[in-house]
Parts: structure tokens; sequence; C-alpha cells
């Protein structure tokens, strides 16, 4: 009876391993009709049944009718999806296909907008905290792929959008040198802090960052005895109303 038992128990964990092993097969279909069932799972939101499909496309297919809609389809799942890198890679498989596409502006909107997703955290984002001292590297990207999309293509539908965003990158990206400013003075290495406050001012003047730097340049200043310094800067937090 326990042999049975025992028995059974290991058919039954087969078939259910093979079973779900059969869930991620795609069927072999025309490609026409697979396409139809990826748009189809994109209108609906069903971004994991859309990547399936297309992924599944693009590999059995990759010189096929569709092929150049399954990347642009490809990216738009991934990035809806969450696999940011994912999207990226496409992106970046696509842009050394086709250089000169015309659609490249909204490639590299889209390159853009993933490298900016990545600088999120769910778990800050549900602890409702902000941490400006986060790793700004998918923020630099981001705001390099805005940057070249203006450059190259200053008068594409996505312009305004890129634009707006690089402004919120900007800022993310100086509190990020104003937090590391910060802990500079509470270390009390005060010639990094300078640099930091000095750097902030340079790259970042008009940010809200630049202006809560100058108190922190004036602790440095006075902590290294250089009063002059000190003094330049008190008078640019008068001139910036900064207290």
């Amino acid at each position: 009876m326990k042999r049975l038992t025992l028995s059974t128990l290991f058919a039954a964990i087969l078939l259910a391993g093979c079973s779900s092993a059969d869930k991620g097969i795609v069927p072999d279909v025309p490609p026409s009709e697979l396409y139809q069932e990826a748009k189809q799972a994109i209108d609906d939101g069903q971004w994991v049944k859309a990547v399936e499909k297309l992924e599944a496309m693009d590999s059995r297919y990759p010189f096929g009718a569709y092929s150049e809609q399954v990347q642009f389809d490809l990216i738009f799942a991934y990035y809806k999806n969450g696999d940011y890198v994912l999207a990226e890679s496409t992106i970046d498989r696509f842009l050394r296909m086709n250089p000169n596409h015309n659609n490249l502006d909204w490639v590299l909107y889209m390159r853009g907008l993933s490298n900016m997703a990545q600088d999120s955290s769910l778990l800050h984002e549900f602890l409702n905290m902000e941490r400006s001292d986060r790793d700004p590297q998918p923020v630099s990207r981001a705001f390099f792929d805005f940057k070249q999309l203006l450059d190259r293509y200053p008068n594409s539908p996505y312009a305004a959008d890129a634009r707006a965003r690089m402004v919120s990158l900007k800022n993310r990206l100086a509190d990020y040198e104003l937090a590391t400013a910060d802990f500079y003075v509470r270390r009390e290495a005060w010639m990094a802090a300078i640099n930091r406050c000095q750097a902030i001012q340079q790259q970042f003047g008009d940010t809200e960052a630049a202006r809560k730097a100058l108190p922190l340049m004036v602790k440095a200043y006075e902590a290294l005895g250089l009063t002059e310094p000190a003094e330049r800067a008190k008078q640019q937090m008068a001139l910036n109303g900064v207290l």
C-alpha cells in the first residue's frame, strides 16, 4: 500500500511538471494568426501573454513580414510588463540593425522610459520613501537617451515629453550629488564636500539642490578656515534667498 502511494505521488509530480511546462509552449500556427493573437493580448493589456507570442514570432520568423513590427511591439510589451532590461536589450539590437529607421525617435524615447523606470523602487514607493542616495546610473542613461532624442529629432512628437522628463531627471541627479555632499560634511571630509558642492553649482545651477548646497559649502569652507570663499558662498546664499 505504501509503495503504491509513493508511486502514485511520483507520477502526479511528473504529470504536474509536464503540464506546467506545456503552459509556456506557444502552438505552431501561421505567423499571421500568431501575430493577431499577440496584438489581441496587447489590446487586452495581457502583457505576459503578449510577450510569449511575440518572442515566439521573433524566434520563429526573424526575417518575416512581421519582424520589424514585432520588434516594436516587443519593446512596448517588455516595458509594460516591467521587463526593462529586456526592453533595453531589444532596443539596442534594433538600433544596431536599423540605424536610420524612420521611427528611431520612438525607439530612443522608449529606451529613455525603460532606463528611467529602472530608477524606481517598488519597496520605496510602497513605503512612501524618497531615497536621493540611490545609484543614479539609470537616471544618467535616461537623461542621455532623451537628450539624444532632442538633438536628433527636435520636432518629434515625443520631444515635449522628453524635455519635461529631462527636468525631473536633472533634479534627481542634483539631489544625488547633494546627498553625497551632505554625507561628506557629516564625515567632516571637507574638501570632498566642497568639490561636490562646486560640481552641483556648475552642472545643476538652476536646481533646488544647488541652493541647498550653499550652506554646506559655507560650513566646509569655515571648517577649513577659508574665510574668503566662505564669504562668497554666503553672498551667493543671500542672492538666492537661502537663509
